[in-house]
């Protein structure tokens, strides 16, 4: 699994981004996957996850009714919709694949991380 995390950049608080996760060695269809972020001096901490289905989903409290995860198998891609961006949103996001083909908040469920985008919001 090669998994290529995009779509990250500057945006004003209230704006809009969509992040997509792509897996280059087309194997993301059997796997639960996450979106996790890391913001400078904190631990990692979860933000969403999907089964590998897509009709099971998951959210951190603190992005519930903002961002919406969601997954296309046919292109082997899970997208992470961000809206109404706040400042503390502001992160490296990374996307992994799981172990199982369960949906997960525990980053130990993944086995596979691809490298992050840098999110940015601005007040």
């Amino acid at each position: 699994v090669q998994l290529q995390a995009s779509g990250g950049g500057l945006v004003q608080a209230g704006g809009s981004l969509r992040l997509s996760c792509v897996d280059s060695r087309r194997t993301f269809n059997n796997n639960g996957v996450g979106w996790f972020r890391q913001a400078p001096g904190k631990e990692r901490e979860f933000v969403a996850t999907i089964n590998w289905r897509g009709g099971v989903t998951n959210y951190a409290d603190s992005v519930k009714g903002r961002f919406t995860i969601s997954r296309d198998n046919a292109k082997n891609t899970v997208y992470l919709q961000m809206n109404s961006l706040k400042p503390e949103d502001t992160a490296v996001y990374y996307c992994a694949s799981a172990l199982s083909s369960s949906a997960s908040a525990n980053d130990k469920a993944y086995r596979y991380w691809g490298k992050g985008t840098q999110v940015t919001v601005s007040s």
